[in-house]
């Protein structure tokens, strides 16, 4: 790609000032762990909100949602759903209150306060485990996607021999990239971390504004209909998928069988069959758990998590800008190459066709600022477990403040250093990379649940849940590793779910004390009748959480309201004024009802709770 001096001046600007922020607020970060990696509970829940929606502004993902937009339409908005993207819905309603009111640092951390004995320590081991693998993954997944990327934009040619090993351009540009981020995040911690993400999402928003002009004032609602087949800008949908490509791009309907979406029906429900499950289980211990402990109270976390979703919104106008572009202008040259196109190469070649000198700089600056703020994410989240929750326990728990500071700096470098590792082998440990992520989180669904839910759930059913979760995944990826995850996650949670059962009642509950002690603090509903009558014998002014019911219906209208954030820019970009404003009406509808079903009771989530 032909940068400009100016591209080029502006993202060399983007990085010093980045490093800036990290070295300014190192005195604040270097005071104790607590600031380190909690910022000390003092940033504004707004700026974490930016921060975590930067954190979750992946280029990767960004190309990933270019390539089913193009692929599939306006239906392309449910796929996020297999993660499921409303998780951060439930997080806002009622999740992230739990958690915060446990003022703990870490998700391990937090495990010990809801089990106890050798089973609350199995837990504990297992979580840390879960924490420091996938960041190692993740690690090696960055590596190989900064080093990809970055090669495509940047000019220079930095491959080089050492002697001993020679690197590539690509593994060159990764090196700096991870380096950088390293740096300003070991110097400022949190505070560097949100400070540096807030930047970062900025730029993103301008970028993101920038294309979606480009892209409204360059395509017509006419040019866009006559490049897609019909139903294309169709948001719903039936049993079958009924979008077919043939007269246009017949590479695309290649795709959609290697997907295996055709049933669209049957995957939306199995969709909403895991979202729940994987929605109820929480956030996994990485930097979108660590954003809720570093909340002030529990209410700011829950606001937190809502703006976390406002804030993603813009994106979605970069990415129908890039697939609205591709498709009116690409199209004949994708249909050129055949059965051989790589959808995911439409974001980079849609940005050095369709971006203007100047403007170039500025995106690829924001693009940079994707991948970095999510590595610093983990780079800041992960290295908790291993100072909070190992050292300080188990080694040493009276150590000076600063020096817990200074084994986060080492634990920082040696799991950056791992991770890199495994990133200059990723072709061949690709598989195991994908070991990792998709097996740990295929048990973590079970067992995170009853945690929650059922008070006989003990810490060996925990321990045992996580474990028969992870060997159903691992032997699914070994034994059927061409099936369609979702389809077989119906089954993997069956097996989590007797390992959680099992290990709960073959074993004595939990201590009296450790879970009276949690039911009180956390108040989660559920079934908790025994612990709940303990509680009112000694202290009989003491009240359960009597809102499941209007969670249910917070969580139903939140979810729509999301779906409304995620469309309406969509809707704009195409040029599809009835979707606009249907679109903005029902987000109006929704905020409305959240706002006094749910936003204007945030303040009784505050109840009993000391800062």
């Amino acid at each position: 790609m032909n940068l400009s001096a100016i591209d080029i001046a502006v993202i060399v600007l983007y990085i010093v000032v980045t490093l800036g922020i990290g070295f300014v607020l190192s005195r604040l970060a270097s005071r104790n762990i607590e600031s380190y990696f909690l910022g000390g509970n003092k940033i504004k829940w707004y700026f974490l909100g930016l921060s975590n929606a930067s954190g979750m502004f992946d280029i990767s993902g960004t190309m990933w949602t270019v390539a089913i937009l193009f692929v599939y339409g306006l239906k392309s908005a449910w796929l996020p759903w297999l993660w499921p993207v409303w998780n951060q819905v439930f997080v806002m309603v009622f999740l992230a209150i739990w958690m915060r009111r446990s003022n703990v640092m870490t998700g391990a951390e937090w495990i010990l306060t809801r089990f106890s004995g050798r089973g609350g320590r199995l837990s504990h081991i297992i979580v840390i485990c879960f924490a420091v693998m996938s960041m190692i993954g993740f690690m090696a997944y960055f590596f190989e996607g900064i080093g990809k990327f970055a090669v495509q934009i940047l000019p220079w040619d930095l491959s080089c021999d050492l002697g001993f090993a020679t690197l590539t351009s690509a593994q060159s540009y990764a090196l700096i990239i991870i380096g950088i981020t390293t740096l300003y995040t070991l110097k400022g911690g949190m505070y560097s971390v949100v400070a540096a993400d807030v930047f970062q999402f900025l730029i993103m928003t301008v970028s993101c504004l920038i294309i979606g002009w480009v892209a409204f004032t360059s395509v017509t609602g006419e040019q866009l209909a006559a490049a897609t087949p019909a139903g294309w800008d169709n948001l719903f949908f039936g049993w079958k998928l009924d979008i077919d490509w043939s007269g246009l791009i017949p590479a695309v309907n290649y795709k959609i069988a290697s997907d295996g979406y055709e049933l669209f029906g049957c995957l939306v429900m199995l969709m909403i069959f895991k979202g729940i499950f994987a929605s109820l289980a929480g956030p996994v211990p990485s930097y979108d758990m660590q954003r809720i402990l570093s909340t002030r109270k529990p209410s700011d976390a829950a606001k937190m998590s809502g703006m976390t979703m406002v804030a993603l919104s813009p994106r979605y106008l970069m990415i129908a800008g890039l697939a609205v572009l591709s498709i009116v202008y690409l199209s004949p040259e994708l249909q050129s190459m055949g059965a051989n196109v790589d959808f995911e190469t439409i974001l980079p070649i849609a940005i050095t066709r369709f971006i203007p000198t100047g403007l170039k700089g500025l995106l690829l600056a924001g693009l940079l600022a994707a991948f970095m703020g999510t590595l610093a994410a983990f780079v800041n989240s992960a290295p908790a477990y291993l100072v909070n929750d190992l050292y300080k326990r188990y080694i040493k728990p009276d150590a000076e403040p600063k020096t817990y500071v200074r084994f986060s700096y080492i634990a920082s470098i040696a799991l950056v250093i791992v991770g890199v590792g495994f990133g200059f082998f990723a072709k061949s440990l690709n598989s195991l990379t994908l070991w990792i992520t998709s097996s740990l989180y295929g048990g973590y669904a079970a067992a995170n649940v009853l945690k929650w839910i059922w008070w006989r759930f003990n810490g060996y059913g925990y321990f045992w849940g996580m474990l028969a979760g992870l060997v159903a995944s691992t032997l699914k990826l070994i034994f059927l590793p061409d099936v369609t995850d979702i389809y077989l996650f119906p089954a993997i949670l069956a097996v989590s779910f007797v390992g959680c059962i099992a290990g709960s009642l073959l074993t004595p509950p939990d201590d009296e004390q450790t879970l009276l002690n949690f039911y009180r603090s956390v108040r989660p509903w559920g079934f908790w009748k025994p612990i709940h009558d303990k509680a009112v014998a000694l202290d009989p002014t003491f009240e359960g959480n009597k809102d499941f019911w209007r969670d249910v219906v917070n969580v139903v209208v939140g979810i729509v309201w999301q779906m409304c954030l995620v469309v309406l820019p969509i809707y704009i970009v195409i040029h599809k004024s009835a979707g606009v404003w249907i679109s903005l009406g029902v987000l109006i509808v929704t905020s409305i009802i959240l706002k006094f079903n749910w936003y204007d009771r945030l303040k009784y989530a505050d109840k009993g709770y000391e800062e």
